[in-house]
């Protein structure tokens, strides 16, 4: 690394411990989106906080993927079922295997994020995804009087020493989704302007982590032979 530039706070690489515990605010919205006894895969589960959430809450029968083998080590210290692995490649799981995928705030970090959403339609019936919304006011802000990427969402990090490779907005999204040929079932929104009512007036605007429920398309069934 170029001499001057401090590496501390380098969130490209996760290292996680047993002591560390996460709670993120849309972990609330996501337990209550679960019936309860479902069959969970969470994709990029980190240190397993929501995983076990899950079962403690819905008794859930979850199952995990992660990148960072510290991660998979805590995870399976608090007896999760979690595997190592990639979550932006063909997912080793057969077609339908869970009833809901979910991938929290991790959507952005990986390469392929069309593959991901991909494969997390392939292996559940539904799919619970959230990401920052890089189009929020802040950012828009930041980015009109400085003239640089914006770092409120980059939690301190800048362009090149955050994990946060793909920055995208609400627009961005549902783009992809409908490409894919998924569809929004429903969205809830969080951040500080995030007021409820309020916020559905201008998402994009106003939201900065937005949390989407996606299910496959119905197809209506058409008799052919009918005129």
């Amino acid at each position: 690394m170029a001499s001057g530039l401090n590496r501390m706070g380098d969130n490209r690489e996760y290292e996680y411990t047993a002591d560390r515990s996460a709670h993120r605010e849309e972990f609330s919205k996501i337990v209550d989106w679960i019936p309860e006894g479902s069959r969970v895969l969470d994709l990029g589960c980190g240190e397993g906080s929501l995983l076990k959430l899950l079962v403690e809450r819905k008794k859930a029968q979850v199952e995990g993927i992660e990148i960072s083998p510290s991660g998979v080590e805590v995870c399976r210290s608090k007896g999760l079922k979690v595997r190592q692995g990639r979550i932006d490649e063909g997912l080793p799981w057969a077609d339908g295997a869970f009833d809901i995928a979910v991938c929290n705030v991790t959507l952005q970090m990986v390469m392929y994020p069309e593959k991901l959403l991909s494969e997390m339609g392939r292996v559940a019936t539904r799919q619970i995804v959230s990401f920052p919304n890089f189009a929020n006011l802040r950012n828009r802000v930041e980015l009109f009087l400085y003239g640089r990427m914006p770092r409120a969402m980059l939690f301190g990090h800048t362009w090149w020493n955050t994990g946060h490779i793909h920055q995208l907005s609400i627009q961005d999204f549902k783009e992809l989704v409908k490409g894919i040929g998924l569809e929004i079932k429903k969205s809830a929104y969080f951040g500080r302007l995030a007021i409820p009512g309020f916020v559905r007036l201008a998402p994009n605007l106003l939201s900065t982590i937005v949390l989407n429920e996606l299910v496959k398309p119905k197809t209506a069934n058409k008799n052919k032979g009918d005129k």
